[in-house]
């Protein structure tokens, strides 16, 4: 159909499709036009000059496309004009100088990301109405006009990444003077100008609404201002890569809504405040690459709550690391490196058991590394580096599984390298040169792929030749074996008189001691069947966490007091032990944040037993369908990017694809952090590579299987990504597909289209999501709404040539 002849339409939103091609010139023939809303497409080419002449046009949304060309001048000319988006587009050119005279209507114009240069036209103050101006990530130049003040409406300003600068000839008109004029700014973003002069702003009268501010890279020299404490709303300061100096102003201890500070990088100097322990919302401080001294305030253990990133490296910091500072258990990231810290690394450091990040290298530490070390069970990297530290390393080491770089080197260590270290089988980089080490290097697991480079100036080891040590010696002389020989005759000879008693005991002892599988490369912790019974007392059922198709879910509790996951499979069950071998193969085999980590498994004639990360959140189906839990929708939508992740992982990135077979709100499991981890590889299938498929007769769960799957047992990726989309639609509207209001031909995903066709999705979707029409974000969270069902959709089309493959969904997501 022609669009040129819907000469009676209003409204336009093709928004967040796959359209391509150009947007057609008969655009310009639908004069009752109000709203166009074409981004986050694939348009390309230039807009159509006759857009300009639509006289009713109120909305212009041509966001996140591959426009490109000069903008239209006649766009400049719409005088009803109020919502003007360019931004993620490839256009250029410069905007006109009487732009602000021209669109007298403006109240929200975002130019921002594409290749627009020349001046900011002072004009532009005369659009009265304007409430955002987004004009970052271009190549505008020249000084940021005072006259940007007038726009006493504006909510946010962004000028990020651009060649602007500041007239500082008149300091007492320039933008920095008159800034307190914006009573409603929200945002502040001048980012990567290249403004060159001091930070002479008095915070004293500025806008009280302001939330974020942003004047990172600026070439900002002189202090912070002292009055910042006023600034009551800020929750985001960006000051970072500037040439800022004197000390961190102690008013900044009254910004009680502060949750980012990030000033690294700048010539700060002083102390870091106990002022900085009362922002109790904090939940990232980036103080690096300063000349801070003193000590770190052990205050910062009071912020449990808040804290998750903590950044102080490259300073002058002195003393201690605080013993107060290993009671933030819940810290993420933490980087004290490049300081004169000194004293030991106490044992409250196996504290930080969900820390994924710790460098405190290059400070003067000393003493043993405690064995407490091993607790750190999320760590990835780990640099302990270039201080005093001696003793042994820690076979500890090896329970960290998720172990990638592991920095050591520049201590004083003895001993052997622990053998226990070939089970991090993620380890990448291993350095443990200029150390006192001796022994051999151990050459399985990760150990087969490290140089010599990781080992330099241990003058006691010895191994392979690929290390560059000498081999090690093996004692054989006569002198050695005339001692050894007769005491292996009289081994022998006692070994023979007990076996004829064992024998005559094997049956009443073989189910009497497991017997332990360990996950190739996962593990080298022995597990018995006494510790699981320990460690679920007796397998009580106050410690049953839930029932699956093929056995039982316990929660256990080790000696160590690291809390597990038992999954313990009822062999009397027809394909439970086939079952616990696909998990064994599948989990041991795979590693991503987002899938449940398999820890280690017991296997013995009578008992087969995984042991998994505990997950305290429980399952998505708790959190959905019990009247005591609720998710928000930013909960719901992080959840379904961590499970469309661990997809696209098993789908895309396995050296054999894996296809779940199972994916349901049961299978997703939420740990302490609400992030979510699929679970239960019980059925799941491995692909020869490609697009291609298996055959089987294991059936997942009605409801959630694709069409071929049921029918014909067809195993594709395609038959996950229908699943998905399933579970995206019952995460949104609380239904599930076997819910009793889907009978005959209808089905939880027609339900679902037919309401984004009739655009009634509102009626659908779980309504405590949306709240009330009078909410002032009642039309976004329903526009949102629409595009993630829009998604669900395309993943469960009945077709499995028409659904969109798990890296689309990720990246739409």
């Amino acid at each position: 159909m022609n669009i040129g002849h819907l000469t009676r339409i209003k409204t336009i939103d093709n928004s967040s499709n796959y359209l391509i091609g150009r947007i057609s010139r008969e655009i310009g023939n639908l004069t009752m036009l109000k709203e166009i809303e074409l981004g986050s497409n694939n348009f390309e080419g230039p807009i159509p000059y006759e857009i300009g002449y639509l006289p009713n046009l109120e909305k212009l949304w041509l966001g996140q496309n591959n426009l490109n060309g000069h903008i239209p001048s006649s766009i400049f000319n719409m005088s009803t004009i109020t919502g003007l988006y360019l931004g993620l587009n490839q256009l250029s050119g410069s905007l006109p100088a009487d732009i602000g005279l021209a669109l007298p209507k403006l109240e929200k114009f975002g130019v921002g990301m594409n290749l627009l240069s020349g001046v900011i036209p002072k004009s532009i103050s005369n659009a009265s109405k304007l409430r955002i101006l987004d004009l970052g990530s271009n190549s505008f130049s020249g000084f940021i006009p005072s006259t940007l003040c007038l726009l006493t409406n504006l909510e946010v300003l962004s000028f990020r990444i651009n060649n602007l600068t500041i007239d500082t000839s008149t300091p007492e008109v320039n933008i920095f003077s008159c800034l307190p004029n914006l009573r409603n700014l929200r945002i502040l973003a001048f980012s990567g100008n290249p403004l060159n002069t001091e930070l002479s702003i008095s915070f004293s009268n500025f806008s009280a609404s302001l939330q974020n501010l942003y004047l990172a890279n600026c070439s900002l020299r002189g202090n912070i201002p002292s009055d910042i404490g006023n600034l009551s709303s800020l929750i985001v300061l960006g000051l970072q890569f500037n040439q800022l100096s004197g000390p961190i102003p102690s008013s900044m201890g009254r910004l009680h809504n502060l949750q980012g500070v990030s000033m690294f990088d700048n010539t700060l100097q002083g102390y870091i405040l106990d002022e900085l322990c009362q922002l109790e919302k904090l939940f990232g401080l980036y103080l690096g690459g300063n000349q801070l001294s003193g000590s770190v305030p052990s205050c910062m253990g009071n912020l449990t709550a808040s804290l998750r990133l903590l950044y102080l490296e490259s300073n002058l910091l002195n003393s201690t690391i605080p013993s107060a500072l290993w009671g933030l258990t819940d810290i993420l990231e933490l980087d004290l490196s490049s300081n004169s810290l000194i004293g030991p690394l106490s044992g409250g450091v196996g504290n930080l058991k969900v820390a994924t990040y710790i460098d405190v290298s290059y400070n003067q530490l000393f003493g043993s590394v405690p064995s407490s070390i091993g607790s750190l069970v999320s760590l990835v990297s780990l640099s302990l580096a270039h201080n005093n530290l001696e003793g042994p390393i820690p076979s500890s080491f090896a329970t960290c599984l998720g172990l990638e770089k592991l920095d050591l080197s520049g201590n004083s260590f003895t001993g052997v390298i622990p053998k226990s270290l070939e089970a991090l089988s993620y380890l990448k980089h291993l350095n443990l040169s200029f150390n006192k080490l001796q022994g051999e290097i151990p050459s399985g697991g990760p150990f087969k792929n490290f140089s010599a480079e990781s080992f330099v100036s241990n003058h006691g080891l010895c191994g392979g030749s690929q290390f560059q040590v000498p081999p090690c010696k093996r004692k054989t002389s006569i002198s050695i074996l005339k001692y050894v020989i007769p005491g292996i005759l009289s081994a022998m000879l006692l070994a023979t008189s007990i076996i004829w008693m064992l024998m005559l005991r094997r049956k009443k002892n073989e189910t009497a001691a497991a017997h332990i599988i360990l996950m190739p490369q996962v593990l080298r912790r022995r597990v018995s069947y006494q510790e699981l019974l320990c460690a679920t007392d007796g397998f009580n059922e106050s410690n049953l966490l839930g029932i699956g198709a093929f056995g039982s879910v316990y929660k256990g509790t080790f000696p160590d007091e690291i809390d597990v996951a038992i999954k313990v499979f009822n062999l009397d069950l027809e394909g439970a032990f086939a079952s616990f071998e696909v998990e064994c193969e599948m989990l041991s085999n795979v590693r991503h944040r987002n899938l449940v980590k398999v820890i280690s498994c017991c296997s013995q004639i009578d008992f087969k037993g995984l042991v998994l990360n505990y997950m305290p959140n429980g399952s998505l189906e708790k959190w959905l369908h019990s009247q005591n839990s609720s998710l928000d929708l930013v909960q719901r939508l992080d959840i379904m990017i961590d499970v469309a992740s661990a997809l696209e992982y098993l789908h895309h990135d396995c050296e054999v694809p894996i296809v779940h077979c199972d994916l349901k709100p049961s299978n997703i499991l939420l740990d302490n952090d609400m992030v979510a981890h699929v679970a239960d590889f019980g059925i799941a299938k491995l692909l020869g590579g490609g697009d291609s498929m298996t055959q089987t007769m294991t059936l997942a769960t009605i409801g959630y299987i694709a069409p071929e799957y049921g029918m014909e047992g067809i195993v594709t990726r395609r038959g996950d990504v229908y699943s998905f989309g399933i579970v995206v639609m019952e995460t949104f509207t609380r239904r599930k597909p076997t819910d009793e209001i889907f009978i005959g031909e209808m089905r939880l995903s027609q339900w679902v289209a037919n309401h984004l066709v009739a655009n009634a999705i509102v009626d659908v979707v779980d309504a405590t999501l949306l709240g009330t029409e009078e909410d002032h974000e009642f039309v976004s969270k329903r526009e949102c709404l629409s595009s993630i069902m829009r998604l669900a959709v395309a993943c469960s089309a009945e077709s499995p040539e028409e659904r969109i493959n798990m890296q689309e969904v990720v990246a739409m997501l």
